[in-house]
C-alpha cells in the first residue's frame, strides 16, 4: 500500500510540477537573464544589481505575490554604513588602553560611552571561538561592552576590518581587548561614516490556515560585478552558478506554489544583496522575523552543477543539526532524487551562507546545494556562465524541492528547532 501511494503521490507531484513549468526550458529562460552580461555582474552597490532587482520584482509582481509588510514594494530596503576609524580611546579602571586595543560596530560618528551608559559586560575568553563569538555579538540588538582576551590579539585586527563594513543599526557593540573585568569604564569613539541604500527582494504567498507560521525560501541575487579583463578580454564576473542559480530556483518555485494556492503556512521568497560582501542582506531579512514564527528555511546556493554524487542528487547543510534534511528525504521516496549530508564539513558551510543568521537563532535553516567545493573549476571567476551549467539537472533540482517542501509547506511537518547553543 505505501508503494502504491508514493507512486501516485509522485505522479501527481509530476503532473503539477508539468502544469508550473519546472524544465530545463523555463530554468535558461530566467537564468539567462539573470546572468547576462546586461546584469554585469550584479555587484553590491552599483545600478547593475538594482537592474535585477527590477527583474525580481517583476516576476514577483507576475506571480502574483504580496508586497513586503504590504508597503507597495517588493524591496526591502536598509542601508549599509563604511566607517573608518579616526580615533580611539578607553580606559578600564582608570588604565588607558591604547587605540589598537578598542573597536565598534557602530553607525554613530562620534561615541563617548561608559559605566552608566546602561551597556551590558560580555566576555570572549580564551580557547572561545573568536569569530563565531564575534559573529554572534555582531548579531546583537542591545548594546555590549564585550571584554576579550588577550590571546585574540590577531583575530582582534581582523575584526576590526571586518566590522567597517555593516548595516545601520542604533545599537552599538563595542569591543575591548584587555584581560581584566573592570567596575569603571569609559570609551570614546570616533570614525568617518559612509552610508550606501541597498535592498532585498521579498514576495508573500498568505498561507491559509496558518498564516502566522512562515517557510521561507531564499537565495542571493549579487555577485562580483566587474574586474579587469582576462587574456580573452572577458571583465564581468557573470555569477550563473554564483548565486543566479539559486535566484532562478527561489522565482521558479514562487510560481509553482502561487499557482497552486494550497499553501497552509505562509511562503517568503526572499533574494538577498550584499551575500558576497558579508551576507548583511541576509542578516537584516532574519531581524524582521520572530525566529519561533519561522518553521524552516530553504536556502538555495549554487546548484548549476552537479554534486560529487553526479546529476539527480544534492546536499543539505547542517544536515544533522535537525530533522528537515529526513522530512525532504522521506517525501523522495521512490523518487530517484537524493538529498546527501554535507560532505566538507571543514568548510563549515552551515555557517557561511545565508541560512547562517536564522539558524542561530535555532529555526531549521539550511542552505541546498550541488557545488564541489574542494574542485569546482569556475567559483568565484569569469568562467561562471551559463554555458557552464546543466539545465536539465537545475529544473529536477528545483521539483526536488518543490515536492520535498509540500508537507512542510502544507503544515503536515514540521522540523525539529537547530540547538542554537552549538552553533557558538
Amino acid at each position: 500500500m505505501r508503494i502504491i501511494f508514493t507512486a501516485i503521490f509522485l505522479l501527481a507531484a509530476a503532473a503539477g510540477l508539468r502544469a508550473q513549468q519546472i524544465d530545463s526550458v523555463a530554468v535558461k529562460k530566467t537564468e539567462s537573464i539573470l546572468a547576462s552580461d546586461t546584469m554585469r555582474g550584479r555587484a553590491t552597490f552599483t545600478p547593475d544589481i538594482e537592474r535585477a532587482a527590477d527583474y525580481i520584482e517583476s516576476r514577483f509582481e507576475k506571480a502574483g505575490l504580496k508586497t513586503w509588510n504590504g508597503s507597495g514594494s517588493y524591496r526591502q530596503p536598509f542601508a549599509m554604513v563604511r566607517t573608518t576609524p579616526v580615533s580611539a580611546t578607553a580606559t578600564l579602571d582608570g588604565v588607558s588602553l591604547p587605540a589598537d586595543h578598542v573597536m565598534a560596530l557602530s553607525s554613530a560618528s562620534d561615541l563617548t560611552v561608559d559605566q552608566n551608559s546602561g551597556y551590558e559586560k560580555a566576555y570572549i575568553r580564551a580557547g572561545a571561538n573568536f569569530f563565531n563569538e564575534f559573529v554572534h555579538y555582531s548579531h546583537e540588538k542591545k548594546n555590549y561592552l564585550v571584554l576579550v582576551d588577550t590571546s585574540f590579539a590577531a583575530s582582534f585586527a581582523r575584526g576590526g576590518r571586518f566590522g567597517r563594513q555593516q548595516f545601520k543599526t542604533d545599537r552599538n557593540i563595542i569591543f575591548v581587548l584587555a584581560n581584566t573585568d573592570p567596575s569603571a569604564w569609559s570609551v570614546h569613539i570616533e570614525q568617518k561614516v559612509k552610508e550606501s541604500p541597498l535592498a532585498n527582494v521579498v514576495g508573500i504567498l498568505p498561507g491559509k490556515s496558518k498564516k502566522n507560521e512562515i517557510v521561507i525560501f531564499s537565495a542571493h541575487y549579487d555577485h562580483l560585478g566587474v574586474g579587469k579583463p582576462d587574456e580573452k578580454g572577458d571583465s564581468i564576473f557573470n555569477g550563473a552558478n554564483d548565486d543566479a542559480s539559486g535566484t532562478t530556483a527561489v522565482l521558479m518555485l514562487a510560481d509553482y506554489f502561487a499557482k497552486k494556492r494550497n499553501n497552509a503556512r505562509t511562503l517568503v521568497f526572499a533574494t538577498f544583496t550584499a551575500e558576497e560582501i558579508g551576507e548583511f542582506g541576509s542578516q537584516y531579512f532574519s531581524r524582521q522575523f520572530n525566529p519561533d514564527s519561522v518553521v524552516a528555511m530553504f536556502n538555495i546556493e549554487m546548484i548549476g552543477t552537479e554534486s560529487k554524487w553526479g546529476t539527480n542528487s544534492a546536499y543539505i547543510t547542517g544536515y544533522d543539526r535537525s530533522d528537515m534534511g529526513k522530512i525532504l528525504e522521506k517525501n523522495l521516496e521512490g523518487s530517484g532524487f537524493t538529498f546527501h549530508p554535507d560532505p566538507y564539513p571543514g568548510q563549515q558551510l552551515f555557517y557561511r551562507s545565508d541560512n547562517a543568521t536564522l539558524a542561530r537563532l535555532g529555526v531549521p535553516a539550511h542552505t541546498i546545494s550541488t557545488s564541489k567545493m574542494d574542485s569546482e573549476k569556475y567559483y568565484h571567476t569569469r568562467g561562471d556562465e551559463i554555458g557552464t551549467l546543466d539545465m536539465a539537472n537545475m529544473a529536477r533540482i528545483i521539483k526536488a524541492i518543490a515536492i520535498s517542501s509540500t508537507s512542510i509547506v502544507n503544515g503536515k511537518d514540521t522540523p525539529s528547532r537547530v540547538d542554537a547553543t552549538q552553533l557558538r
